[in-house]
């Protein structure tokens, strides 16, 4: 088995390195200041081609695959950008899975062109505050009437929904009770966020400040059929190929977060005297960043094994879970320790890995737990009884 990526492939994280060098550490701490959304960043990101890294040709992408969108988001958030970087560009690398496999041609030719060069900003309507995980049983419902459909509901923890113009939208067509099967009756759409009928709402939240997060509640939103993705009903089961890719995805980026962290930490190891002596001469400080080198590094196979299943049309589910978990925990314990590295001054935002410990719990917890992948695994992997 070869580890090693193509010259293509090392050119890939090269170029995307370079082009994010020019939005400096400097740059994150002043968004992080001040919430600006980073829009000339994912400008010249798409300038860049790298939206459409896994898009064909056809649509105005670069015809690569799953592997090399997560070199993409890898370099992204290993720049310095990390989480905030990474989810300002998010939907446009992981989010267009069910439209290249589902949509009719027109659609495609239509929708795909526009995300690629940013004319169009979506973003992904799934959670809902009552649901959680259990996406089957959603609350919001898409009425039929004639020609299109006519949307109410909520959904929650909505990202990039203050810049967006579309959304990929899922919700019940038909009700729960009159569904052989909860998988049943869901319908995936991709439409125009309409703000006559959807009020979106800003989220306070912890991290990531320059990417908004949001409630949107939905009074009779009109949606044409023709913004229907495949047929009516089986929208979760378009829905999980996407899922799988954006498991992947987070989970490069992850690993990118992790490092820059331990970038950090160990730079700071290596300068900062106390009694004399560089702290990094001590194993106390020695041992964990040790570790959690080796921790990243074992994540980041299992991150590019998965990548390549999903790139061969494979099963990556378990793969692509397991990644995700590792290199959650694997980042997070980096930058837990790239904070306690820096003692005190891990403290102040100047030093920008208390940024890094914020931005990274968000994806240790969304957006599936580390609780729920662990299910998975047991049942899907281990073969024992469903325990939810």
């Amino acid at each position: 088995m070869n580890f090693d990526w193509t010259p293509e492939q090392q050119q890939i994280r090269a170029s995307v390195l370079k082009l994010c060098a020019q939005f400096s550490d400097q740059y994150w701490l002043q968004r992080d200041a001040d919430g600006r959304f980073p829009e000339e960043f994912c400008r010249a990101i798409a300038d860049g081609g790298w939206i459409g890294t896994a898009v064909p040709e056809i649509y105005g992408g670069s015809a690569l695959g799953t592997t090399e969108a997560a070199i993409v988001v890898q370099a992204i958030s290993e720049s310095g950008a990390a989480n905030s970087g990474v989810s300002a560009i998010a939907i446009g690398l992981f989010g267009l899975t069910p439209i290249l496999a589902y949509a009719s041609e027109e659609q495609r030719l239509a929708w795909l062109p526009r995300i690629v060069r940013r004319d169009d900003i979506a973003c992904f309507g799934v959670t809902e505050p009552n649901t959680g995980h259990d996406t089957t049983r959603l609350k919001t419902r898409a009425e039929p009437h004639g020609d299109h459909y006519l949307v109410s509901g909520e959904k929650v923890w909505i990202s990039t929904a203050q810049v967006a113009n579309k959304i990929m939208l899922i919700a019940r067509t038909t009700p729960l009770d009159a569904c052989a099967r909860p998988v049943d009756g869901l319908t995936l759409f991709y439409t125009d966020l309409d703000r006559r009928y959807a009020d979106v709402r800003v989220i306070d939240k912890m991290g990531r400040r320059c990417v908004d997060s949001n409630e949107i509640f939905f009074d009779n939103m009109p949606v044409p059929v023709a913004h229907r993705i495949g047929e009516e009903g089986k929208g979760f089961r378009y829905l999980l190929p996407g899922l799988n890719a954006e498991r992947v995805l987070i989970a490069a980026g992850l690993i990118g977060l992790g490092r820059v962290a331990l970038q950090r930490a160990t730079a700071y190891a290596n300068t900062r005297v106390v009694f004399g002596r560089p702290i990094g001469k001590n194993q106390g400080i020695q041992h964990p960043l040790a570790q959690n080198w080796a921790e990243l590094e074992a994540a980041n196979l299992l991150v590019f094994k998965a990548a390549a299943q999903h790139a061969a049309g494979e099963d990556c589910g378990v793969a692509a879970n397991a990644a995700k978990y590792l290199a959650a925990e694997a980042a997070f314990s980096a930058c837990t320790n790239a904070v306690m590295t820096h003692g005190g001054m891990g403290y102040a935002k100047e030093y920008h890995v208390e940024r890094y410990l914020r931005e990274v719990l968000i994806h240790r917890i969304a957006p599936i737990s580390p609780q729920m992948i662990l299910n998975y695994i047991a049942e899907r992997q281990l073969g024992l009884p469903k325990s939810y």
